[in-house]
């Protein structure tokens, strides 16, 4: 083949295991034969509506197999795909759609409200709706229904552009991070050494496709060894359990908020998890309460850091160290370098808190139309700041202290509100809680909790 890029992964499995489950959502089963047809119908369907090698393809909804096809549909074109968080109001739709010029926008009928919202002049030549054609839109099915399945094997390279993921950070405008098809491979890569995802994988998708570990993490690397992916179009704690006792998942990849959120259903002490193998945990730090209640169920949070930036993997914390190491980001994914620096520019010595920065070929090569931000984000101009604290244990493993910008200076000492947190979520009645910086006259700053108590707990002052 020519096209070396995700675009060609349905037919690499295809052909391999052509009849097998590889999506499972809302009941309906696609095997990897479907995902290639329908892939290949949206491809020759966006070709007929003009889009051609680099140009964007956005996708606007929930979890949904139409998602990965539109991924897997530019990628052989050698186009972009453009994931839109959900999440985000219409002037942020609004000014990703301006600023990254996308030529169609695939959207599902749970987003009505929000593409209304954008009014009558959105900047896109093709609108494509999940349901049926109305107005300007055209509708998905009908396309794919009217396209042809012929083979394409268009050249793409491992340096072409694949996707396009627009992330806030902590401030401004939010920034287009570019990540090619060797980013989102060499995740994946990074992934699987470190994570023994089996070709008999029931993956349980609950993170949005639209953030970069739901697509990159929890998606891609079980489709690439051939596993089955059961796909959440929306978090549901409950449902999430009585889907991995139906299907026998056995692995998920999720943020703290969703294990706690299990945790606490109903269903938690009933539950059948003896299926499960693997429970990869990232997005924020998790507590060490929520490390000990899975634990005790057996169950062990493999544990990793990244950005979007690193498509994400950056660190990862492997089983034989989970127990000795918890809190611990790990160590860096084996083809992943990482440095923590010091204020004045030098290596941190073990204990020692400081930037960590970041190298590799999972590594963006910057963001969409932004030199200036392109510039700034590398240090030499091959390590990526990562803006995040952090330091090295004796041993080389790395703990991620907090963002550098939410660290507060109380007193002349520095305070990294995630410690603090990690301190009161082991009060039993405390069930969540965010720790901020504010003024005060005499430590300049100190610190507040903001605190969710447990059902059936109260405070007392």
């Amino acid at each position: 083949m020519r096209n070396n890029g995700i675009g060609s992964w349905p037919a690499r499995r295809a052909r391999g295991a052509p009849n097998a489950a590889a999506i499972i959502h809302d009941g309906r089963i696609y095997s990897f034969a479907d995902v290639l047809d329908r892939s290949l119908r949206l491809a020759h369907a966006l070709r007929g509506l003009g889009v051609v090698r680099g140009d964007r393809v956005a996708y606007l909804g929930p979890n949904h197999p139409s998602c990965v096809e539109a991924l897997f549909a530019a990628g052989m074109l050698g186009a972009v795909l453009l994931p839109l968080n959900t999440r985000l109001a219409a002037p942020e739709h609004a000014f990703i759609l301006e600023d990254a010029e996308p030529v169609a926008l695939i959207w599902s009928a749970a987003c009505d409200q929000s593409v209304a919202a954008l009014g009558g002049a959105i900047p896109v030549r093709h609108l494509i709706t999940l349901g049926p054609a109305s107005g300007r839109s055209l509708g998905y099915e009908e396309l794919l229904a009217g396209a042809c399945n012929d083979a394409l094997d268009e050249p793409v390279s491992q340096d072409d552009l694949c996707m396009i993921q627009y992330t806030s950070g902590t401030s401004g405008r939010p920034k287009g991070v570019m990540l090619s098809h060797g980013n989102v491979t060499w995740n994946c890569i990074n992934l699987l050494i470190d994570v023994d995802i089996a070709t008999d994988e029931v993956n349980l998708v609950v993170a949005p496709l639209f953030h970069t570990a739901g697509m990159n993490n929890s998606f891609l690397p079980p489709f690439l060894k051939g596993g089955v992916a059961i796909m959440m179009s929306a978090w549901n704690p409950d449902e999430a359990l009585e889907l991995i006792e139906r299907h026998r998942v056995t692995c998920m990849v999720g943020v703290p908020a969703m294990f706690q959120g299990m945790a606490r259903s109903p269903r938690w002490t009933g539950a059948d998890l003896s299926s499960i193998r693997s429970l990869m945990c990232g997005g924020a730090p998790a507590s060490t309460a929520l490390i000990n209640l899975y634990r005790e169920r057996g169950l062990l949070f493999l544990q990793g850091y990244g950005l979007t930036e690193t498509s994400p993997n950056a660190t990862f914390l492997r089983p034989d160290a989970s127990s000795r190491k918890v809190g611990s980001a790990g160590t860096p994914c084996f083809f992943t370098d990482l440095r923590i620096v010091a204020a004045d520019g030098g290596d941190a010595a073990p204990g020692e808190k400081g930037e960590a920065l970041l190298q590799g070929p999972n590594v963006t090569s910057g963001y969409w139309r932004q030199p200036e931000a392109t510039t700034n984000a590398f240090v030499n101009g091959d390590w990526l700041r990562s803006g995040d604290a952090g330091l090295f244990d004796q041993d080389g493993y790395v703990f991620i202290v907090d963002r550098i910008k939410d660290m507060f200076i109380s007193g002349g000492e520095n305070v990294y509100p995630a410690e603090v947190e990690n301190i009161l979520y082991q009060h039993p009645a405390i069930g969540e809680c965010a720790v901020i910086g504010i003024a005060d006259e005499r430590w300049g700053e100190v610190g507040r909790a903001i605190i969710v108590m447990r059902e059936g707990c109260t405070k007392t002052w």
